[in-house]
């Protein structure tokens, strides 16, 4: 039996087949697996829903601190509690130091996992395409991160001098 993924992965495959294979919106492939009844939700529980809904909305908090510096709030951490998985979550200005480096340290393994996917993702694009100009991805980020906080000093300079 398909995993739900997986399950999942075949309604956008075949709606690449039976429909288009340009680019395309989920919301549109949603639209169309509901309508041939291809997707039947399974039932909620509405706790998790609520959960969902929190963790979404707390990703989202930010603050400004004395510096002018725009930074999240709140900050989770993953962890196993016996045979469970769980998300702790916490805000940033009360947090142990310990729950913020483990929370620091997960984020940074999450980035380092998307640079590494983006590039198996680009090199087999890239092998694929031998007559193409390859594709390259820069995955140091130091002139991206220092850019930003430039237009953050600006931005914060020019509300300042209004």
């Amino acid at each position: 039996m398909a995993t739900y993924n997986e399950q999942l992965q075949a309604i956008f495959n075949r709606y690449t087949e039976e429909v288009s294979p340009d680019p395309v919106s989920l919301d549109e492939v949603a639209a169309w697996a509901i309508e041939r009844g291809l997707y039947r939700p399974a039932p909620r529980d509405v706790v998790k829903i609520c959960r969902d809904a929190l963790a979404d909305s707390l990703r989202q908090e930010r603050r400004i601190d004395a510096a002018g510096r725009k930074y999240r709030a709140k900050h989770s951490v993953r962890t196993r509690i016996g045979d469970q998985q769980f998300s702790l979550w916490s805000d940033i200005d009360t947090a142990p130091r310990s729950f913020m480096e483990k929370s620091f340290g997960q984020r940074r393994k999450s980035i380092a996992d998307d640079c590494f996917q983006i590039k198996q993702d680009v090199d087999h694009f890239n092998d694929e395409h031998l007559t193409d100009e390859p594709i390259n991805m820069i995955l140091d980020f130091t002139d991206d991160v220092a850019e930003m906080e430039a237009v953050a000093r600006r931005d914060l300079d020019d509300e300042d001098a209004a």
